[in-house]
């Protein structure tokens, strides 16, 4: 009897703290404290966007996560990190926690994500970009909700409109063009300059060829083209070698005398401007004219102050340091002159300076001189009278000149003016009048004019 009651007690107390113990077990039961973070990175919402998910739940041991569009759309992990999305739209994720206790809880965010926005835009120059400019504007812009268009010196000079048309630029220069887009949340910016270049002006002048500067026929010319913002060139020309032209800068020879025109027509696709403008040409007299020539004595010349040799086709007289500057056979004369008494003087041939102080000249060329009329004995003579009245070369072609030992003879300055007659190798015949002797010491000078024909 005493063990029946002893067992039956013993079971009575396992009852009891079976129950207690379960009792225990549901009031210690871990509740889930369930939350999370998500965060764009960079605060940019333009797609491709990275997304940060921190988890900052409590009380939970397991972790399902959903993350719909994402470049991976679940995960287990506590932490499941950074989140790809690649396409615009409105994205969930969604996290389910529990723990071993059975409790379970969830959590959603939804966002939304923008198109990638990427500013940009092409502008096409209607016609060409002379002035008067249009522009076509071309947004090319791609996830951007508004426009804010700046056009520096155009007409209109802003424009919200996402294709604002056709743009006027009247101002030569560089302009330019700012496009600001935005999508609500983001700005993005693009500059870009066009150039526009000066407007249609036509102008032109010419430069005469330097054997032609006086202008006697056949004159040679070189056009000066300043036009600006052309594109083609119509030349037209009167009584000259070639009519027309389509070169910018051509060159043409005149061929008879009187006034002559010379009209540009001009165009840049848009518009079209023509100006005319006249040269007055005069009967070739084949003959080339200089005054106040100065020829210098020995010293003059060695001092390189006043030269002695002259070139009628350069039309320069040369010292003994400068005539290499010019070919041999340029020199036409060349005087030698002993001192400023003038008591010796005479003109020799550029290839006979063996009766000078003056050293041989390389590539010299012979010229016929009479130094002294009056003791030439020869059949052509020349006054200083006639040699004023000359204007063409009728009178120097019918001279007939022979070189003699007497015409070589020196001269004085007993006689002025004094006439000396020459001719060339190639064949121009010409004449010097000694104006004046010139005392100045070591630099003295005698001053003439020739005549010489041009060929």
């Amino acid at each position: 009897m005493s063990i029946l009651k002893h067992t039956a007690f013993s079971c009575f107390c396992v009852l009891i703290v079976c129950f207690f113990c379960a009792s225990c077990s549901k009031e210690q039961a871990v509740p889930i404290s369930l939350d999370f973070s998500i965060s764009i990175v960079d605060d940019d919402y333009s797609v491709p966007v990275k997304v940060k998910v921190l988890n900052q739940t409590f009380g939970a041991d397991a972790y399902s996560w959903t993350f719909s569009g994402a470049d991976h759309e679940t995960s287990t992990s506590k932490n499941p990190g950074t989140l790809v999305y690649s396409k615009l739209g409105t994205y969930t994720i969604r996290l389910e926690g529990s723990n071993k206790d059975g409790e379970i809880a969830q959590k959603e965010i939804t966002f939304t994500l923008d198109a990638a926005v990427v500013v940009d835009f092409d502008t096409e120059i209607e016609t060409n970009n002379f002035a008067p400019a249009s522009v076509f504007m071309y947004n090319k812009t791609q996830g951007a909700t508004s426009y804010s268009w700046t056009f520096e010196g155009g007409t209109p000079a802003t424009s919200t409109q996402e294709q604002p048309g056709v743009v006027l630029f009247t101002t030569p220069g560089a302009h330019r063009i700012n496009l600001v887009v935005e999508n609500g949340r983001e700005t993005h910016e693009l500059e870009k300059i066009i150039t526009v270049v000066e407007g249609l002006d036509v102008a032109f002048d010419w430069d005469v060829a330097f054997q032609d500067d006086d202008l006697q026929v056949p004159v040679s010319l070189v056009m000066r083209n300043s036009s600006k913002g052309v594109l083609t060139y119509q030349w037209s020309f009167t009584n000259a070698t070639t009519s027309t032209s389509t070169e910018e800068n051509p060159s043409v020879t005149f061929t008879k005398e009187g006034t002559q025109t010379i009209t540009l027509t001009v165009s840049n696709g848009k518009e079209t401007k023509a100006i005319s403008k006249t040269i007055a040409l005069v009967a070739n007299t084949n003959l080339r004219t200089f005054t106040n020539v100065k020829f210098g004595i020995n010293t003059a010349h060695h001092n390189n102050m006043i030269g002695a040799f002259f070139s009628a086709t350069t039309r320069e007289v040369y010292t003994k340091e400068s005539r290499n500057t010019v070919k041999g056979n340029a020199i036409d004369l060349v005087f030698f002159g002993l001192g400023e008494d003038f008591s010796f003087n005479k003109f020799v041939a550029p290839d006979d300076l063996s009766s000078t102080t003056f050293p041989a000249l390389e590539n010299a060329q012979h010229t016929r001189i009479i130094n002294s009329q009056e003791q030439c004995m020869c059949a052509s003579t020349l006054s200083a009278v006639e040699f004023d009245a000359i204007t063409t070369d009728v009178l120097l072609h019918n001279l007939h000149l022979t070189e003699t030992n007497g015409g070589a003879l020196h001269f004085t300055a007993a006689i002025v003016p004094r006439v000396v007659l020459f001719q060339t190798a190639d064949g121009r015949k010409g004449a010097i009048k000694i104006k004046e002797y010139v005392k100045d010491g070591l630099n003295s000078y005698i001053l003439t004019d020739i005549k010489i024909q041009k060929k």
